[in-house]
């Protein structure tokens, strides 16, 4: 206020001294020296009267400014006192040097000086950068109540601002995000087969009674949908408590039907974490379809980027109708005729199984008079019998072609099929699969979370002893007569042979079948016989592997080599195989170098133990009784993750049923 009168005083003296010299200048022009000398006087007088005023305003304006200063100063102190949220200077040693009252109110209190930040906020989070421990932002619990710190570095101070109304809107927004499932009667179809109308009726009734009381018990929202399948509505809360129990329902409709000769199963798709419906829909049909491509029996959950499985405990039902066989074929065939070439390729380190099934499928594209071509990276132990005898037969061996031969001959028509695996992170040549949008999988591996979804055929069935039996049944639809050679028919029944471990595992029905359409086709079994050879020094070797077997919650064999011994993953499955059969050997596993440079896991049970979810959580897959991983490190820190997992498994729902 005193600048502004100031400024407005000496604005007007301004004017009147102004006008004054103009005065002054008129009149000496006019030679009037009386008005002049006023003129003078005037002006001296007007410059002492500006003097004075200024100076009496430098007092004012002190005054002024020692007045507002004080004020400042009490203000500032009772907003600091008044702050809804605390503040804290700390020193070098993280010791409160100052604080605001609040702190005494949200810490209860009488001193906070002198005290570490870590006693007095356990929960406050720190970096560690080179020598130094920097204080991050963090949500910390103090009481009833949670806090965010903002620390300020370089001023060593940290603010804490009450969000507790914040973090329980966010929470309960997150606990009521709608989740989408559908439940599946697996094998409803072949169960009910021989069921009159009402033995059907009586026992679909007797099940959907039962998961409607567990849906009611578990608040949850189910709508039928078609006599095998129904729609579920929840909300992330309720998903939260359901996977606590491990989906129990799995276990209790199987024992539900356990009298019937096989028991039903269900399989449950559930997709959560996403705001879009529609999506969320969609999402809960793939992850139904993941169950089910995993055998069924089990819960695929979707949340976000995260999938979980639970369940899976029994082996995939073998279907008994070869009508999606026929359907497969034909739409295999029609796929093939429609390209200019095809293009066949395994896993990398490819088994009998994997070049028997590619065997089947180029003497099916041969039939149908259409170039084809297998890729074969190179030769390991596992198939080195086998490919000597291909060798032999230069027709057949002229058709496998090097990667780097299938990318030169690789169109934009040209079908693409993958056998024996479904991950393209697995397959021999990943370009390939770039080269052309006609992508076929056909394997009889469970499904895992990475998958080819842009193929264009799919025939995946969990329950087959191996991917040989899958594409001998396919032959049969593909044309109306195919003419084997004795050795095509041999090594599709050797890949039989191998993973059925001369038909004692995994065996159906079909199995024997597509093994007994083989065998009237000219296949060998005495040329098998000898592809499976082994000599004495690898029998000894694997002599020297089982003597480091341990045993492990009274069931669990686990063999770890030695280091710096290399051994191939057909070794050390070779191992674990021949641990089942030893007493009370119920799950094998066997850790060991690979001559990659990787360590390799080998897993085998016997059915009452899923291998398959072991392996996964180790980055690997598999079978219920037949899994396998790939690690990076040491022998000793791959022994400590697969007991860790196993220990995991054990506290939430048991190895062994």
């Amino acid at each position: 206020m005193p600048k502004y009168l100031f400024q407005r005083w000496h604005g007007y003296h301004m004017v009147w001294a102004f006008i004054v010299m103009l005065v002054m200048i008129v009149a000496l022009a006019w030679h009037n020296w009386v008005l002049g000398v006023a003129g003078l006087i005037l002006i001296a007088i007007l410059v002492i009267l500006a003097w004075h005023a200024e100076k009496n305003f430098r007092k004012d304006m002190n005054e002024y400014i020692a007045t507002l200063t004080y004020r400042v100063k009490r203000t500032g102190n009772d907003v600091i006192n008044e702050l809804p949220f605390g503040v804290v200077l700390y020193d070098e040693d993280k010791q409160v040097e100052w604080h605001n009252p609040y702190m005494l109110q949200m810490l209860e209190r009488e001193s906070l000086i002198g005290v570490s930040l870590k006693e007095l906020v356990p929960g406050l989070q720190f970096q560690k950068e080179k020598d130094k421990e920097r204080i991050v932002q963090s949500e910390v619990a103090i009481g009833d109540r949670i806090f965010l710190t903002v620390p300020k570095q370089e001023e060593r101070l940290i603010y804490f601002q009450d969000v507790t109304d914040y973090v329980t809107l966010r929470r309960r927004y997150e606990a009521e995000k709608l989740v989408i499932g559908i439940v599946m009667l697996d094998n409803l179809d072949e169960l009910t087969q021989g069921l009159d109308d009402q033995q059907r009726a009586a026992l679909l009734s007797r099940v959907t009674n039962h998961i409607t009381e567990w849906a009611h018990d578990h608040q949850i929202y189910m709508k039928r949908l078609t006599s095998d399948r129904y729609l579920i509505l929840l909300d992330h809360e309720l998903l939260k408590e359901i996977e606590m129990t491990r989906f129990v329902i799995l276990d209790e409709v199987r024992e539900l039907t356990v009298d019937n000769k096989l028991p039903l199963t269900l399989s449950i798709g559930i997709a959560a974490g996403i705001d879009n419906i529609i999506e969320l829909g969609q999402l809960a049909q793939s992850s139904l379809d993941i169950a089910l491509g995993r055998g069924g029996d089990q819960v695929a959950v979707r949340e976000g980027q995260r999938l979980s499985f639970y369940g899976g405990k029994s082996n995939a039902v073998e279907k008994r109708t070869r009508v999606r066989v026929r359907v497969i074929a034909h739409a295999l065939r029609d796929f093939m005729q429609a390209s200019d070439k095809v293009i066949i390729m395994g896993h990398r380190m490819p088994d009998m199984d994997s070049v028997g099934a590619a065997i089947g499928l180029l003497k099916a594209a041969q039939a149908l008079q259409v170039e084809a071509y297998i890729v074969l990276e190179g030769v390991n132990p596992s198939i080195d019998r086998m490919i000597g005898y291909i060798k032999q037969n230069d027709a057949l061996w002229e058709q496998f072609i090097t990667p780097e031969q299938a990318v030169q001959k690789m169109t934009a028509n040209t079908l693409a099929i993958v056998v024996d695996t479904h991950k393209a992170s697995m397959v021999k040549e990943p370009r390939l699969l770039q080269l052309t949008n006609r992508v076929v999988v056909i394997d009889h591996h469970r499904r895992g979370e990475e998958f080819l979804q842009d193929a264009v055929l799919i025939y995946m069935e969990p329950y087959a002893s191996s991917t040989c039996e899958l594409v001998t049944e396919l032959l049969q639809y593909i044309h109306d007569r195919i003419i084997f050679q004795p050795l095509e028919a041999t090594v599709l029944l050797a890949g039989i042979t191998v993973d059925t471990k001369n038909f004692s595992m995994r065996t159906g029905s079909r199995t024997f079948e597509a093994a007994g359409f083989l065998r009237r086709n000219g296949a060998d079994t005495i040329m098998i016989q000898n592809m499976l050879k082994e000599n004495l020094k690898e029998y000894i070797a694997k002599a020297e592997v089982m003597r480091l077997t341990q045993m492990l919650y009274g069931h669990i064999a686990v063999a770890v080599t030695e280091p710096e011994r290399k051994f191939s993953q057909l070794m050390i499955a070779q191992v674990a195989d021949t641990l089942l059969t030893m007493n009370d050997v119920l799950a094998s596993f066997v850790i060991s170098e690979r001559p990659d440079g990787h360590i390799g896991i080998s897993a085998r049970s016997l059915g009452q133990m899923n291998v398959q979810v072991v392996m996964e959580r180790l980055g690997g897959g598999g079978h219920l009784t037949n899994a396998a991983a790939q690690l990076d490190g040491t022998l000793a820190e791959a022994e400590a993750k697969l007991k860790r997992v196993l220990a995991e498994i054990d506290a939430e729902e048991g190895l062994f049923e």
